[in-house]
């Protein structure tokens, strides 16, 4: 019973003898320091940083990284990643627009069509990974080489031009608009949908984490794959199922970068995978897997927001954020070494 225990319950789950090592013991703890010392410091250093409406913008710069952060979190904490995140984003667009332009159908029929190849992708990416045993880093690469040539490729072959035909004017768009790029008024504040599609995501993530089943065989694969086959994980359905879950963000991502513009430039989304695996590593996730949680996924989002668009409300040159950037995951990383150490030693 021990060997089906350890196999199978994470480390975060284990149940420390006082409060505060239990909170020593959050794979979020690191980031969520690090978004309050963010935040203080914007609220200090920009003018109108605090302002409601500039508040709205930075939680929005958020979402639309944090979509696809809480799935690439999971797959983490699953012990593996995906560097075909970004075009996939692209991807899930250009067939959306593409298909329903060419088949003059209803946009939401392109919708659906995208929604199925952006699975089928996903679960092309795990199944390649449980067969051939190969890294995900060579798997994904591969996926990441091919989808970037095939966005452009196919692109001009049916467009013409390195872009989509604008299908503003189709039935459909409006509704599609509706869900996926509509902006909401809550209080005087301008709110983009994008904002509940991520929280929606947040809390279902970490459901599944916490309260179900799947979130045992995720933490299980990531910590020691081995161990959570001998035990009776189902490993292969488990990482083909992060990877859809991958895909899946995606898709939302690629419909609200659709709807927002009507037309899709077929060389987009290509480095937005490291900025989604920054925010979960900053968030908690460890490279290793086995460690981490889709809160800290959010806040790991929140803290690119907050920074992208901090940087812009105080007037600093913008050049300046990638090395803000790069010392927010640095100083993380190792928060989070330390914090894993702490809950190692609460067992």
């Amino acid at each position: 019973m021990s060997a089906v225990k350890d196999a199978t319950l994470p480390d975060e789950r284990t149940l420390p003898t006082s409060g505060l090592r239990k909170l020593l013991t959050r794979p979020e703890l690191g980031s969520v320091v690090g978004a309050l010392a963010v935040f203080v410091f914007f609220a200090v250093a920009a003018d109108g940083f605090l302002r409601a409406s500039s508040l709205s913008t930075v939680l929005y710069a958020s979402s639309t990284i944090g979509i696809m952060a809480v799935p690439v979190a999971l797959l983490m904490i699953g012990g593996e990643f995906d560097l075909s995140a970004g075009v996939l984003v692209t991807s899930s667009a250009l067939v959306s627009s593409m298909f329903s332009y060419q088949m003059t159908a209803n946009t939401w029929v392109g919708v659906g069509v995208s929604l199925l190849v952006t699975l089928a992708i996903g679960a092309f990416n795990g199944f390649m990974l449980t067969r051939t045993k190969l890294p995900s880093f060579i798997i994904t690469l591969g996926t990441f080489l091919m989808l970037t040539g095939m966005n452009l490729g196919f692109t001009k072959l049916i467009d013409g031009t390195v872009s989509t035909k604008t299908i503003a004017d189709m039935e459909g768009f409006s509704s599609a608009h509706a869900v996926f790029a509509s902006t909401l008024t809550l209080g005087g504040v301008d709110v983009k949908v994008t904002i509940l599609w991520w929280l929606g995501l947040v809390a279902l993530a970490s459901w599944i984490l916490l309260r179900t089943r799947t979130g045992n065989w995720i933490f299980a694969v990531g910590g020691n794959e081995d161990a959570a086959r001998a035990v009776g994980v189902p490993v292969a359905r488990t990482k083909i199922g992060l990877y859809m879950g991958v895909a899946f963000g995606a898709w939302i991502s690629g419909q609200h970068l659709l709807f927002s513009f009507d037309a899709v430039q077929s060389g987009e989304g290509v480095g937005n995978e490291l900025i989604y695996i920054i925010a979960a590593v900053i968030g908690g996730c460890l490279i290793t897997g086995g460690h981490g949680s889709a809160i800290g996924s959010a806040v790991g989002a929140l803290l690119f927001g907050m920074t992208s668009k901090g940087i812009v409300f105080a007037e600093w040159n913008p050049d300046w954020f990638k090395f803000f950037l790069g010392a927010m995951l640095l100083l993380a990383t190792l928060l989070n070494a330390w914090v894993r150490k702490r809950a190692e030693a609460t067992k």
